[in-house]
């Protein structure tokens, strides 16, 4: 398994025996898509039953955007960019080199970020990827909106009808129908995979490739991630683990947050992924955990008071990376002013993990908190591929266990008619 579900620090016991029964018949639901919500699940098998046309078009149109381009601005919201965002940065780092420049709108109204980036844009030769299955997501088409007006009148039409690239519904929709009225390059989001599970379809895969991270790794990440929980035996399946345990956390011992913790600022959007896959997932019949996050060891300097000893609400969940990418050494100071030289010659890799020992320690011999690490040897385009796979089906698996559909959001729909009604929209 190239992720590892590991239960030494968890505080409360889980009898994993007794959810087989059940996680073996969830299971079957799930291979066989008769479970609540059963159109959304084409993810499962997609990792190997993806379009490889599609994945060469993918391909040849983002080394198109790399060699032409200072810019793409992704356009979407939640799930349409949140996995791309997760992705680029959990590989290529967060002080991003080269080009292009890999930016995001469409995921905010704010009238003050919108101009900023529009402005940042005057002297750049950008393209637009714009991911909407439906086209009339509020957010993302007054974005695209804007974008298009603004690369039509700089550069001409022509020139923004080679610059727009779309990834949208096979069949309908507004963006559809432009997409044939303007002749722009379009990628497909499956009708049977709903947004916060697409990061491995073209929603995610082209600004990945256009980021020059290779996509098939990605893909065949995913599908090892599949064989290896196609068994649903919990003393081999470490995704179905993990679900239990959330489980067990949530229905037993009554903890209401999971708090997704990682030492690397680079997967800080992982969390945002994350967060956004479990509780639009889960949150559903007033059930589920409330998905937080938190980066150590920097929140440990404003989180770290209230995690050590405020209300027992919540367990952590530590994504552990076992080999960093870089090592950096500590120095001697001959003054040794900061009386750091103890340190001297040791690498911040070696220090950040003994900075994990010494959290897992303080946060569960003395704070009584519930600590699940999940153990991913390194990062890589493969590895990370088979982490948003094993997060997806622990998810589906983890919602089905709370009875509840992991594929609708009706919650989501509430504040959208509100907003409309407000704002005037015939029929609202």
């Amino acid at each position: 398994m190239i992720i590892k579900t590991l239960t030494d620090h968890l505080v409360d016991k889980v009898d994993f025996a007794a959810y087989q029964e059940s996680v073996n018949e969830i299971h079957k639901a799930i291979i066989n898509k008769t479970g609540a919500g059963n159109d959304f699940l084409g993810w499962v098998d997609y990792p190997e039953t993806y379009n490889k046309k599609e994945l060469e078009e993918i391909k040849k149109w983002s080394k198109y955007v790399r060699e032409n381009y200072d810019v793409l601005i992704v356009c979407g919201i939640g799930g349409s960019y949140l996995g791309a965002r997760a992705a680029i940065e959990a590989i290529n780092g967060t002080i991003l080199k080269g080009k292009p420049e890999i930016l995001f709108m469409g995921q905010t109204f704010d009238p003050t970020y919108v101009a900023e980036c529009l402005e940042y844009l005057k002297d750049k030769k950008f393209a637009i990827n714009v991911i909407s299955k439906s086209g009339t997501t509020t957010e993302t088409s007054v974005a695209f909106r804007l974008l298009k007006e603004y690369l039509e009148k700089r550069d001409g039409v022509e020139f923004a009808r080679k610059s727009i690239f779309a990834t949208t519904d096979a069949n309908k929709g507004a963006l559809l129908e432009l997409c044939k009225k303007e002749g722009y390059v379009r990628f497909v989001l499956p009708d049977d995979i709903g947004g916060r599970y697409s990061v491995q379809t073209a929603v995610g895969l082209f600004p990945i490739a256009c980021a020059g991270i290779d996509p098939e790794a990605i893909l065949k990440g995913s599908a090892k991630a599949r064989e290896d929980t196609s068994n649903p035996d919990l003393k081999v399946n470490e995704c179905y683990k993990y679900a239990v345990i959330r489980h067990e956390m949530w229905a037993h011992y009554k903890k209401a947050v999971e708090m997704f913790i990682t030492y690397v600022p680079s997967f800080v959007q992982i969390g945002e992924w994350w967060k956004q896959l479990y509780g639009e997932s889960e949150g559903k019949e007033k059930k589920g955990l409330l998905p937080d996050s938190a980066t150590f060891s920097t929140d440990l300097h404003s989180l770290g008071q209230f995690i050590q000893d405020g209300s027992p609400v919540f367990f952590e969940t530590t994504l552990y990376l076992g080999k960093h990418r870089h090592e950096v050494k500590v120095p001697h100071d001959e003054d040794n002013l900061d009386g750091l030289n103890y340190l001297e010659g040791r690498t911040l890799g070696s220090i950040q993990d003994k900075a994990f020992e010494g959290t897992i320690k303080a946060h569960t011999e003395e704070g009584g908190n519930n600590n699940v690490v999940l153990e991913l040897e390194e990062m890589n385009p493969f590895n990370l591929g088979y982490l948003f796979y094993f997060f997806e089906r622990a998810c589906a698996m983890s919602a089905y266990l709370n009875e509840v559909n992991p594929f609708n959001q009706p919650g989501v729909e509430i504040y959208k008619k509100n907003m409309f009604h407000l704002l005037g929209k015939p029929g609202f």
